[in-house]
């Protein structure tokens, strides 16, 4: 029964390797970010430079088509569960939310192209963690994420 149950799996799978033969080919995709972006301890004042990840794609559909990266920093939180707390709608800043935004980048889907978001971070910035809050948008879809980032006293 076993041997019937994988052999019928495998033509209703259509018997492939798992290989994709569509001929419109796969989109570039974009992810955020390289890891030394957000293990960085940032100083007020600095700039933060977000490194989009790029996976070019292949075939006729590899050129992205609108596409819209954007990054922003919001806090100061006390410590990672302070912001996780806020960021599940539980917790607000205790000294008062500040944001700090990147302009929105988009990026053409050239070869090679490598997008940065600068988020710049303000001089009277409160020291704490910040959550990194990144999201790609292309053709009226939105994929997003966050991560924890650091901002040390002024020195």
């Amino acid at each position: 029964m076993a041997v019937v149950a994988c052999l019928a799996l495998l033509v209703i799978s259509g018997c492939g390797s798992g290989r994709s033969t569509t001929a419109a080919g796969t989109p570039t995709t974009y992810t955020c970010c390289d890891g030394e972006d957000v293990d960085t301890v940032y100083q007020p004042g600095q700039e933060m430079t977000v490194h989009w990840i790029v996976k070019s794609g292949t075939g006729p559909a590899a050129k992205p088509t609108h596409v819209e990266l954007t990054a922003r920093l919001t806090g100061p939180y006390g410590d990672v569960s302070e912001l996780k707390n806020a960021a599940g709608g539980t917790a607000r800043p205790a000294l008062g939310e500040v944001t700090f935004e990147a302009q929105p980048v988009r990026p053409s889907g050239a070869a090679g192209e490598r997008p940065v978001s600068v988020i710049p971070i303000a001089e009277d910035a409160p020291p704490g963690s910040y959550n990194l809050i990144f999201a790609v948008r292309e053709d009226g879809g939105v994929i997003g994420g966050a991560s924890v980032v650091r901002v040390a006293p002024k020195a």
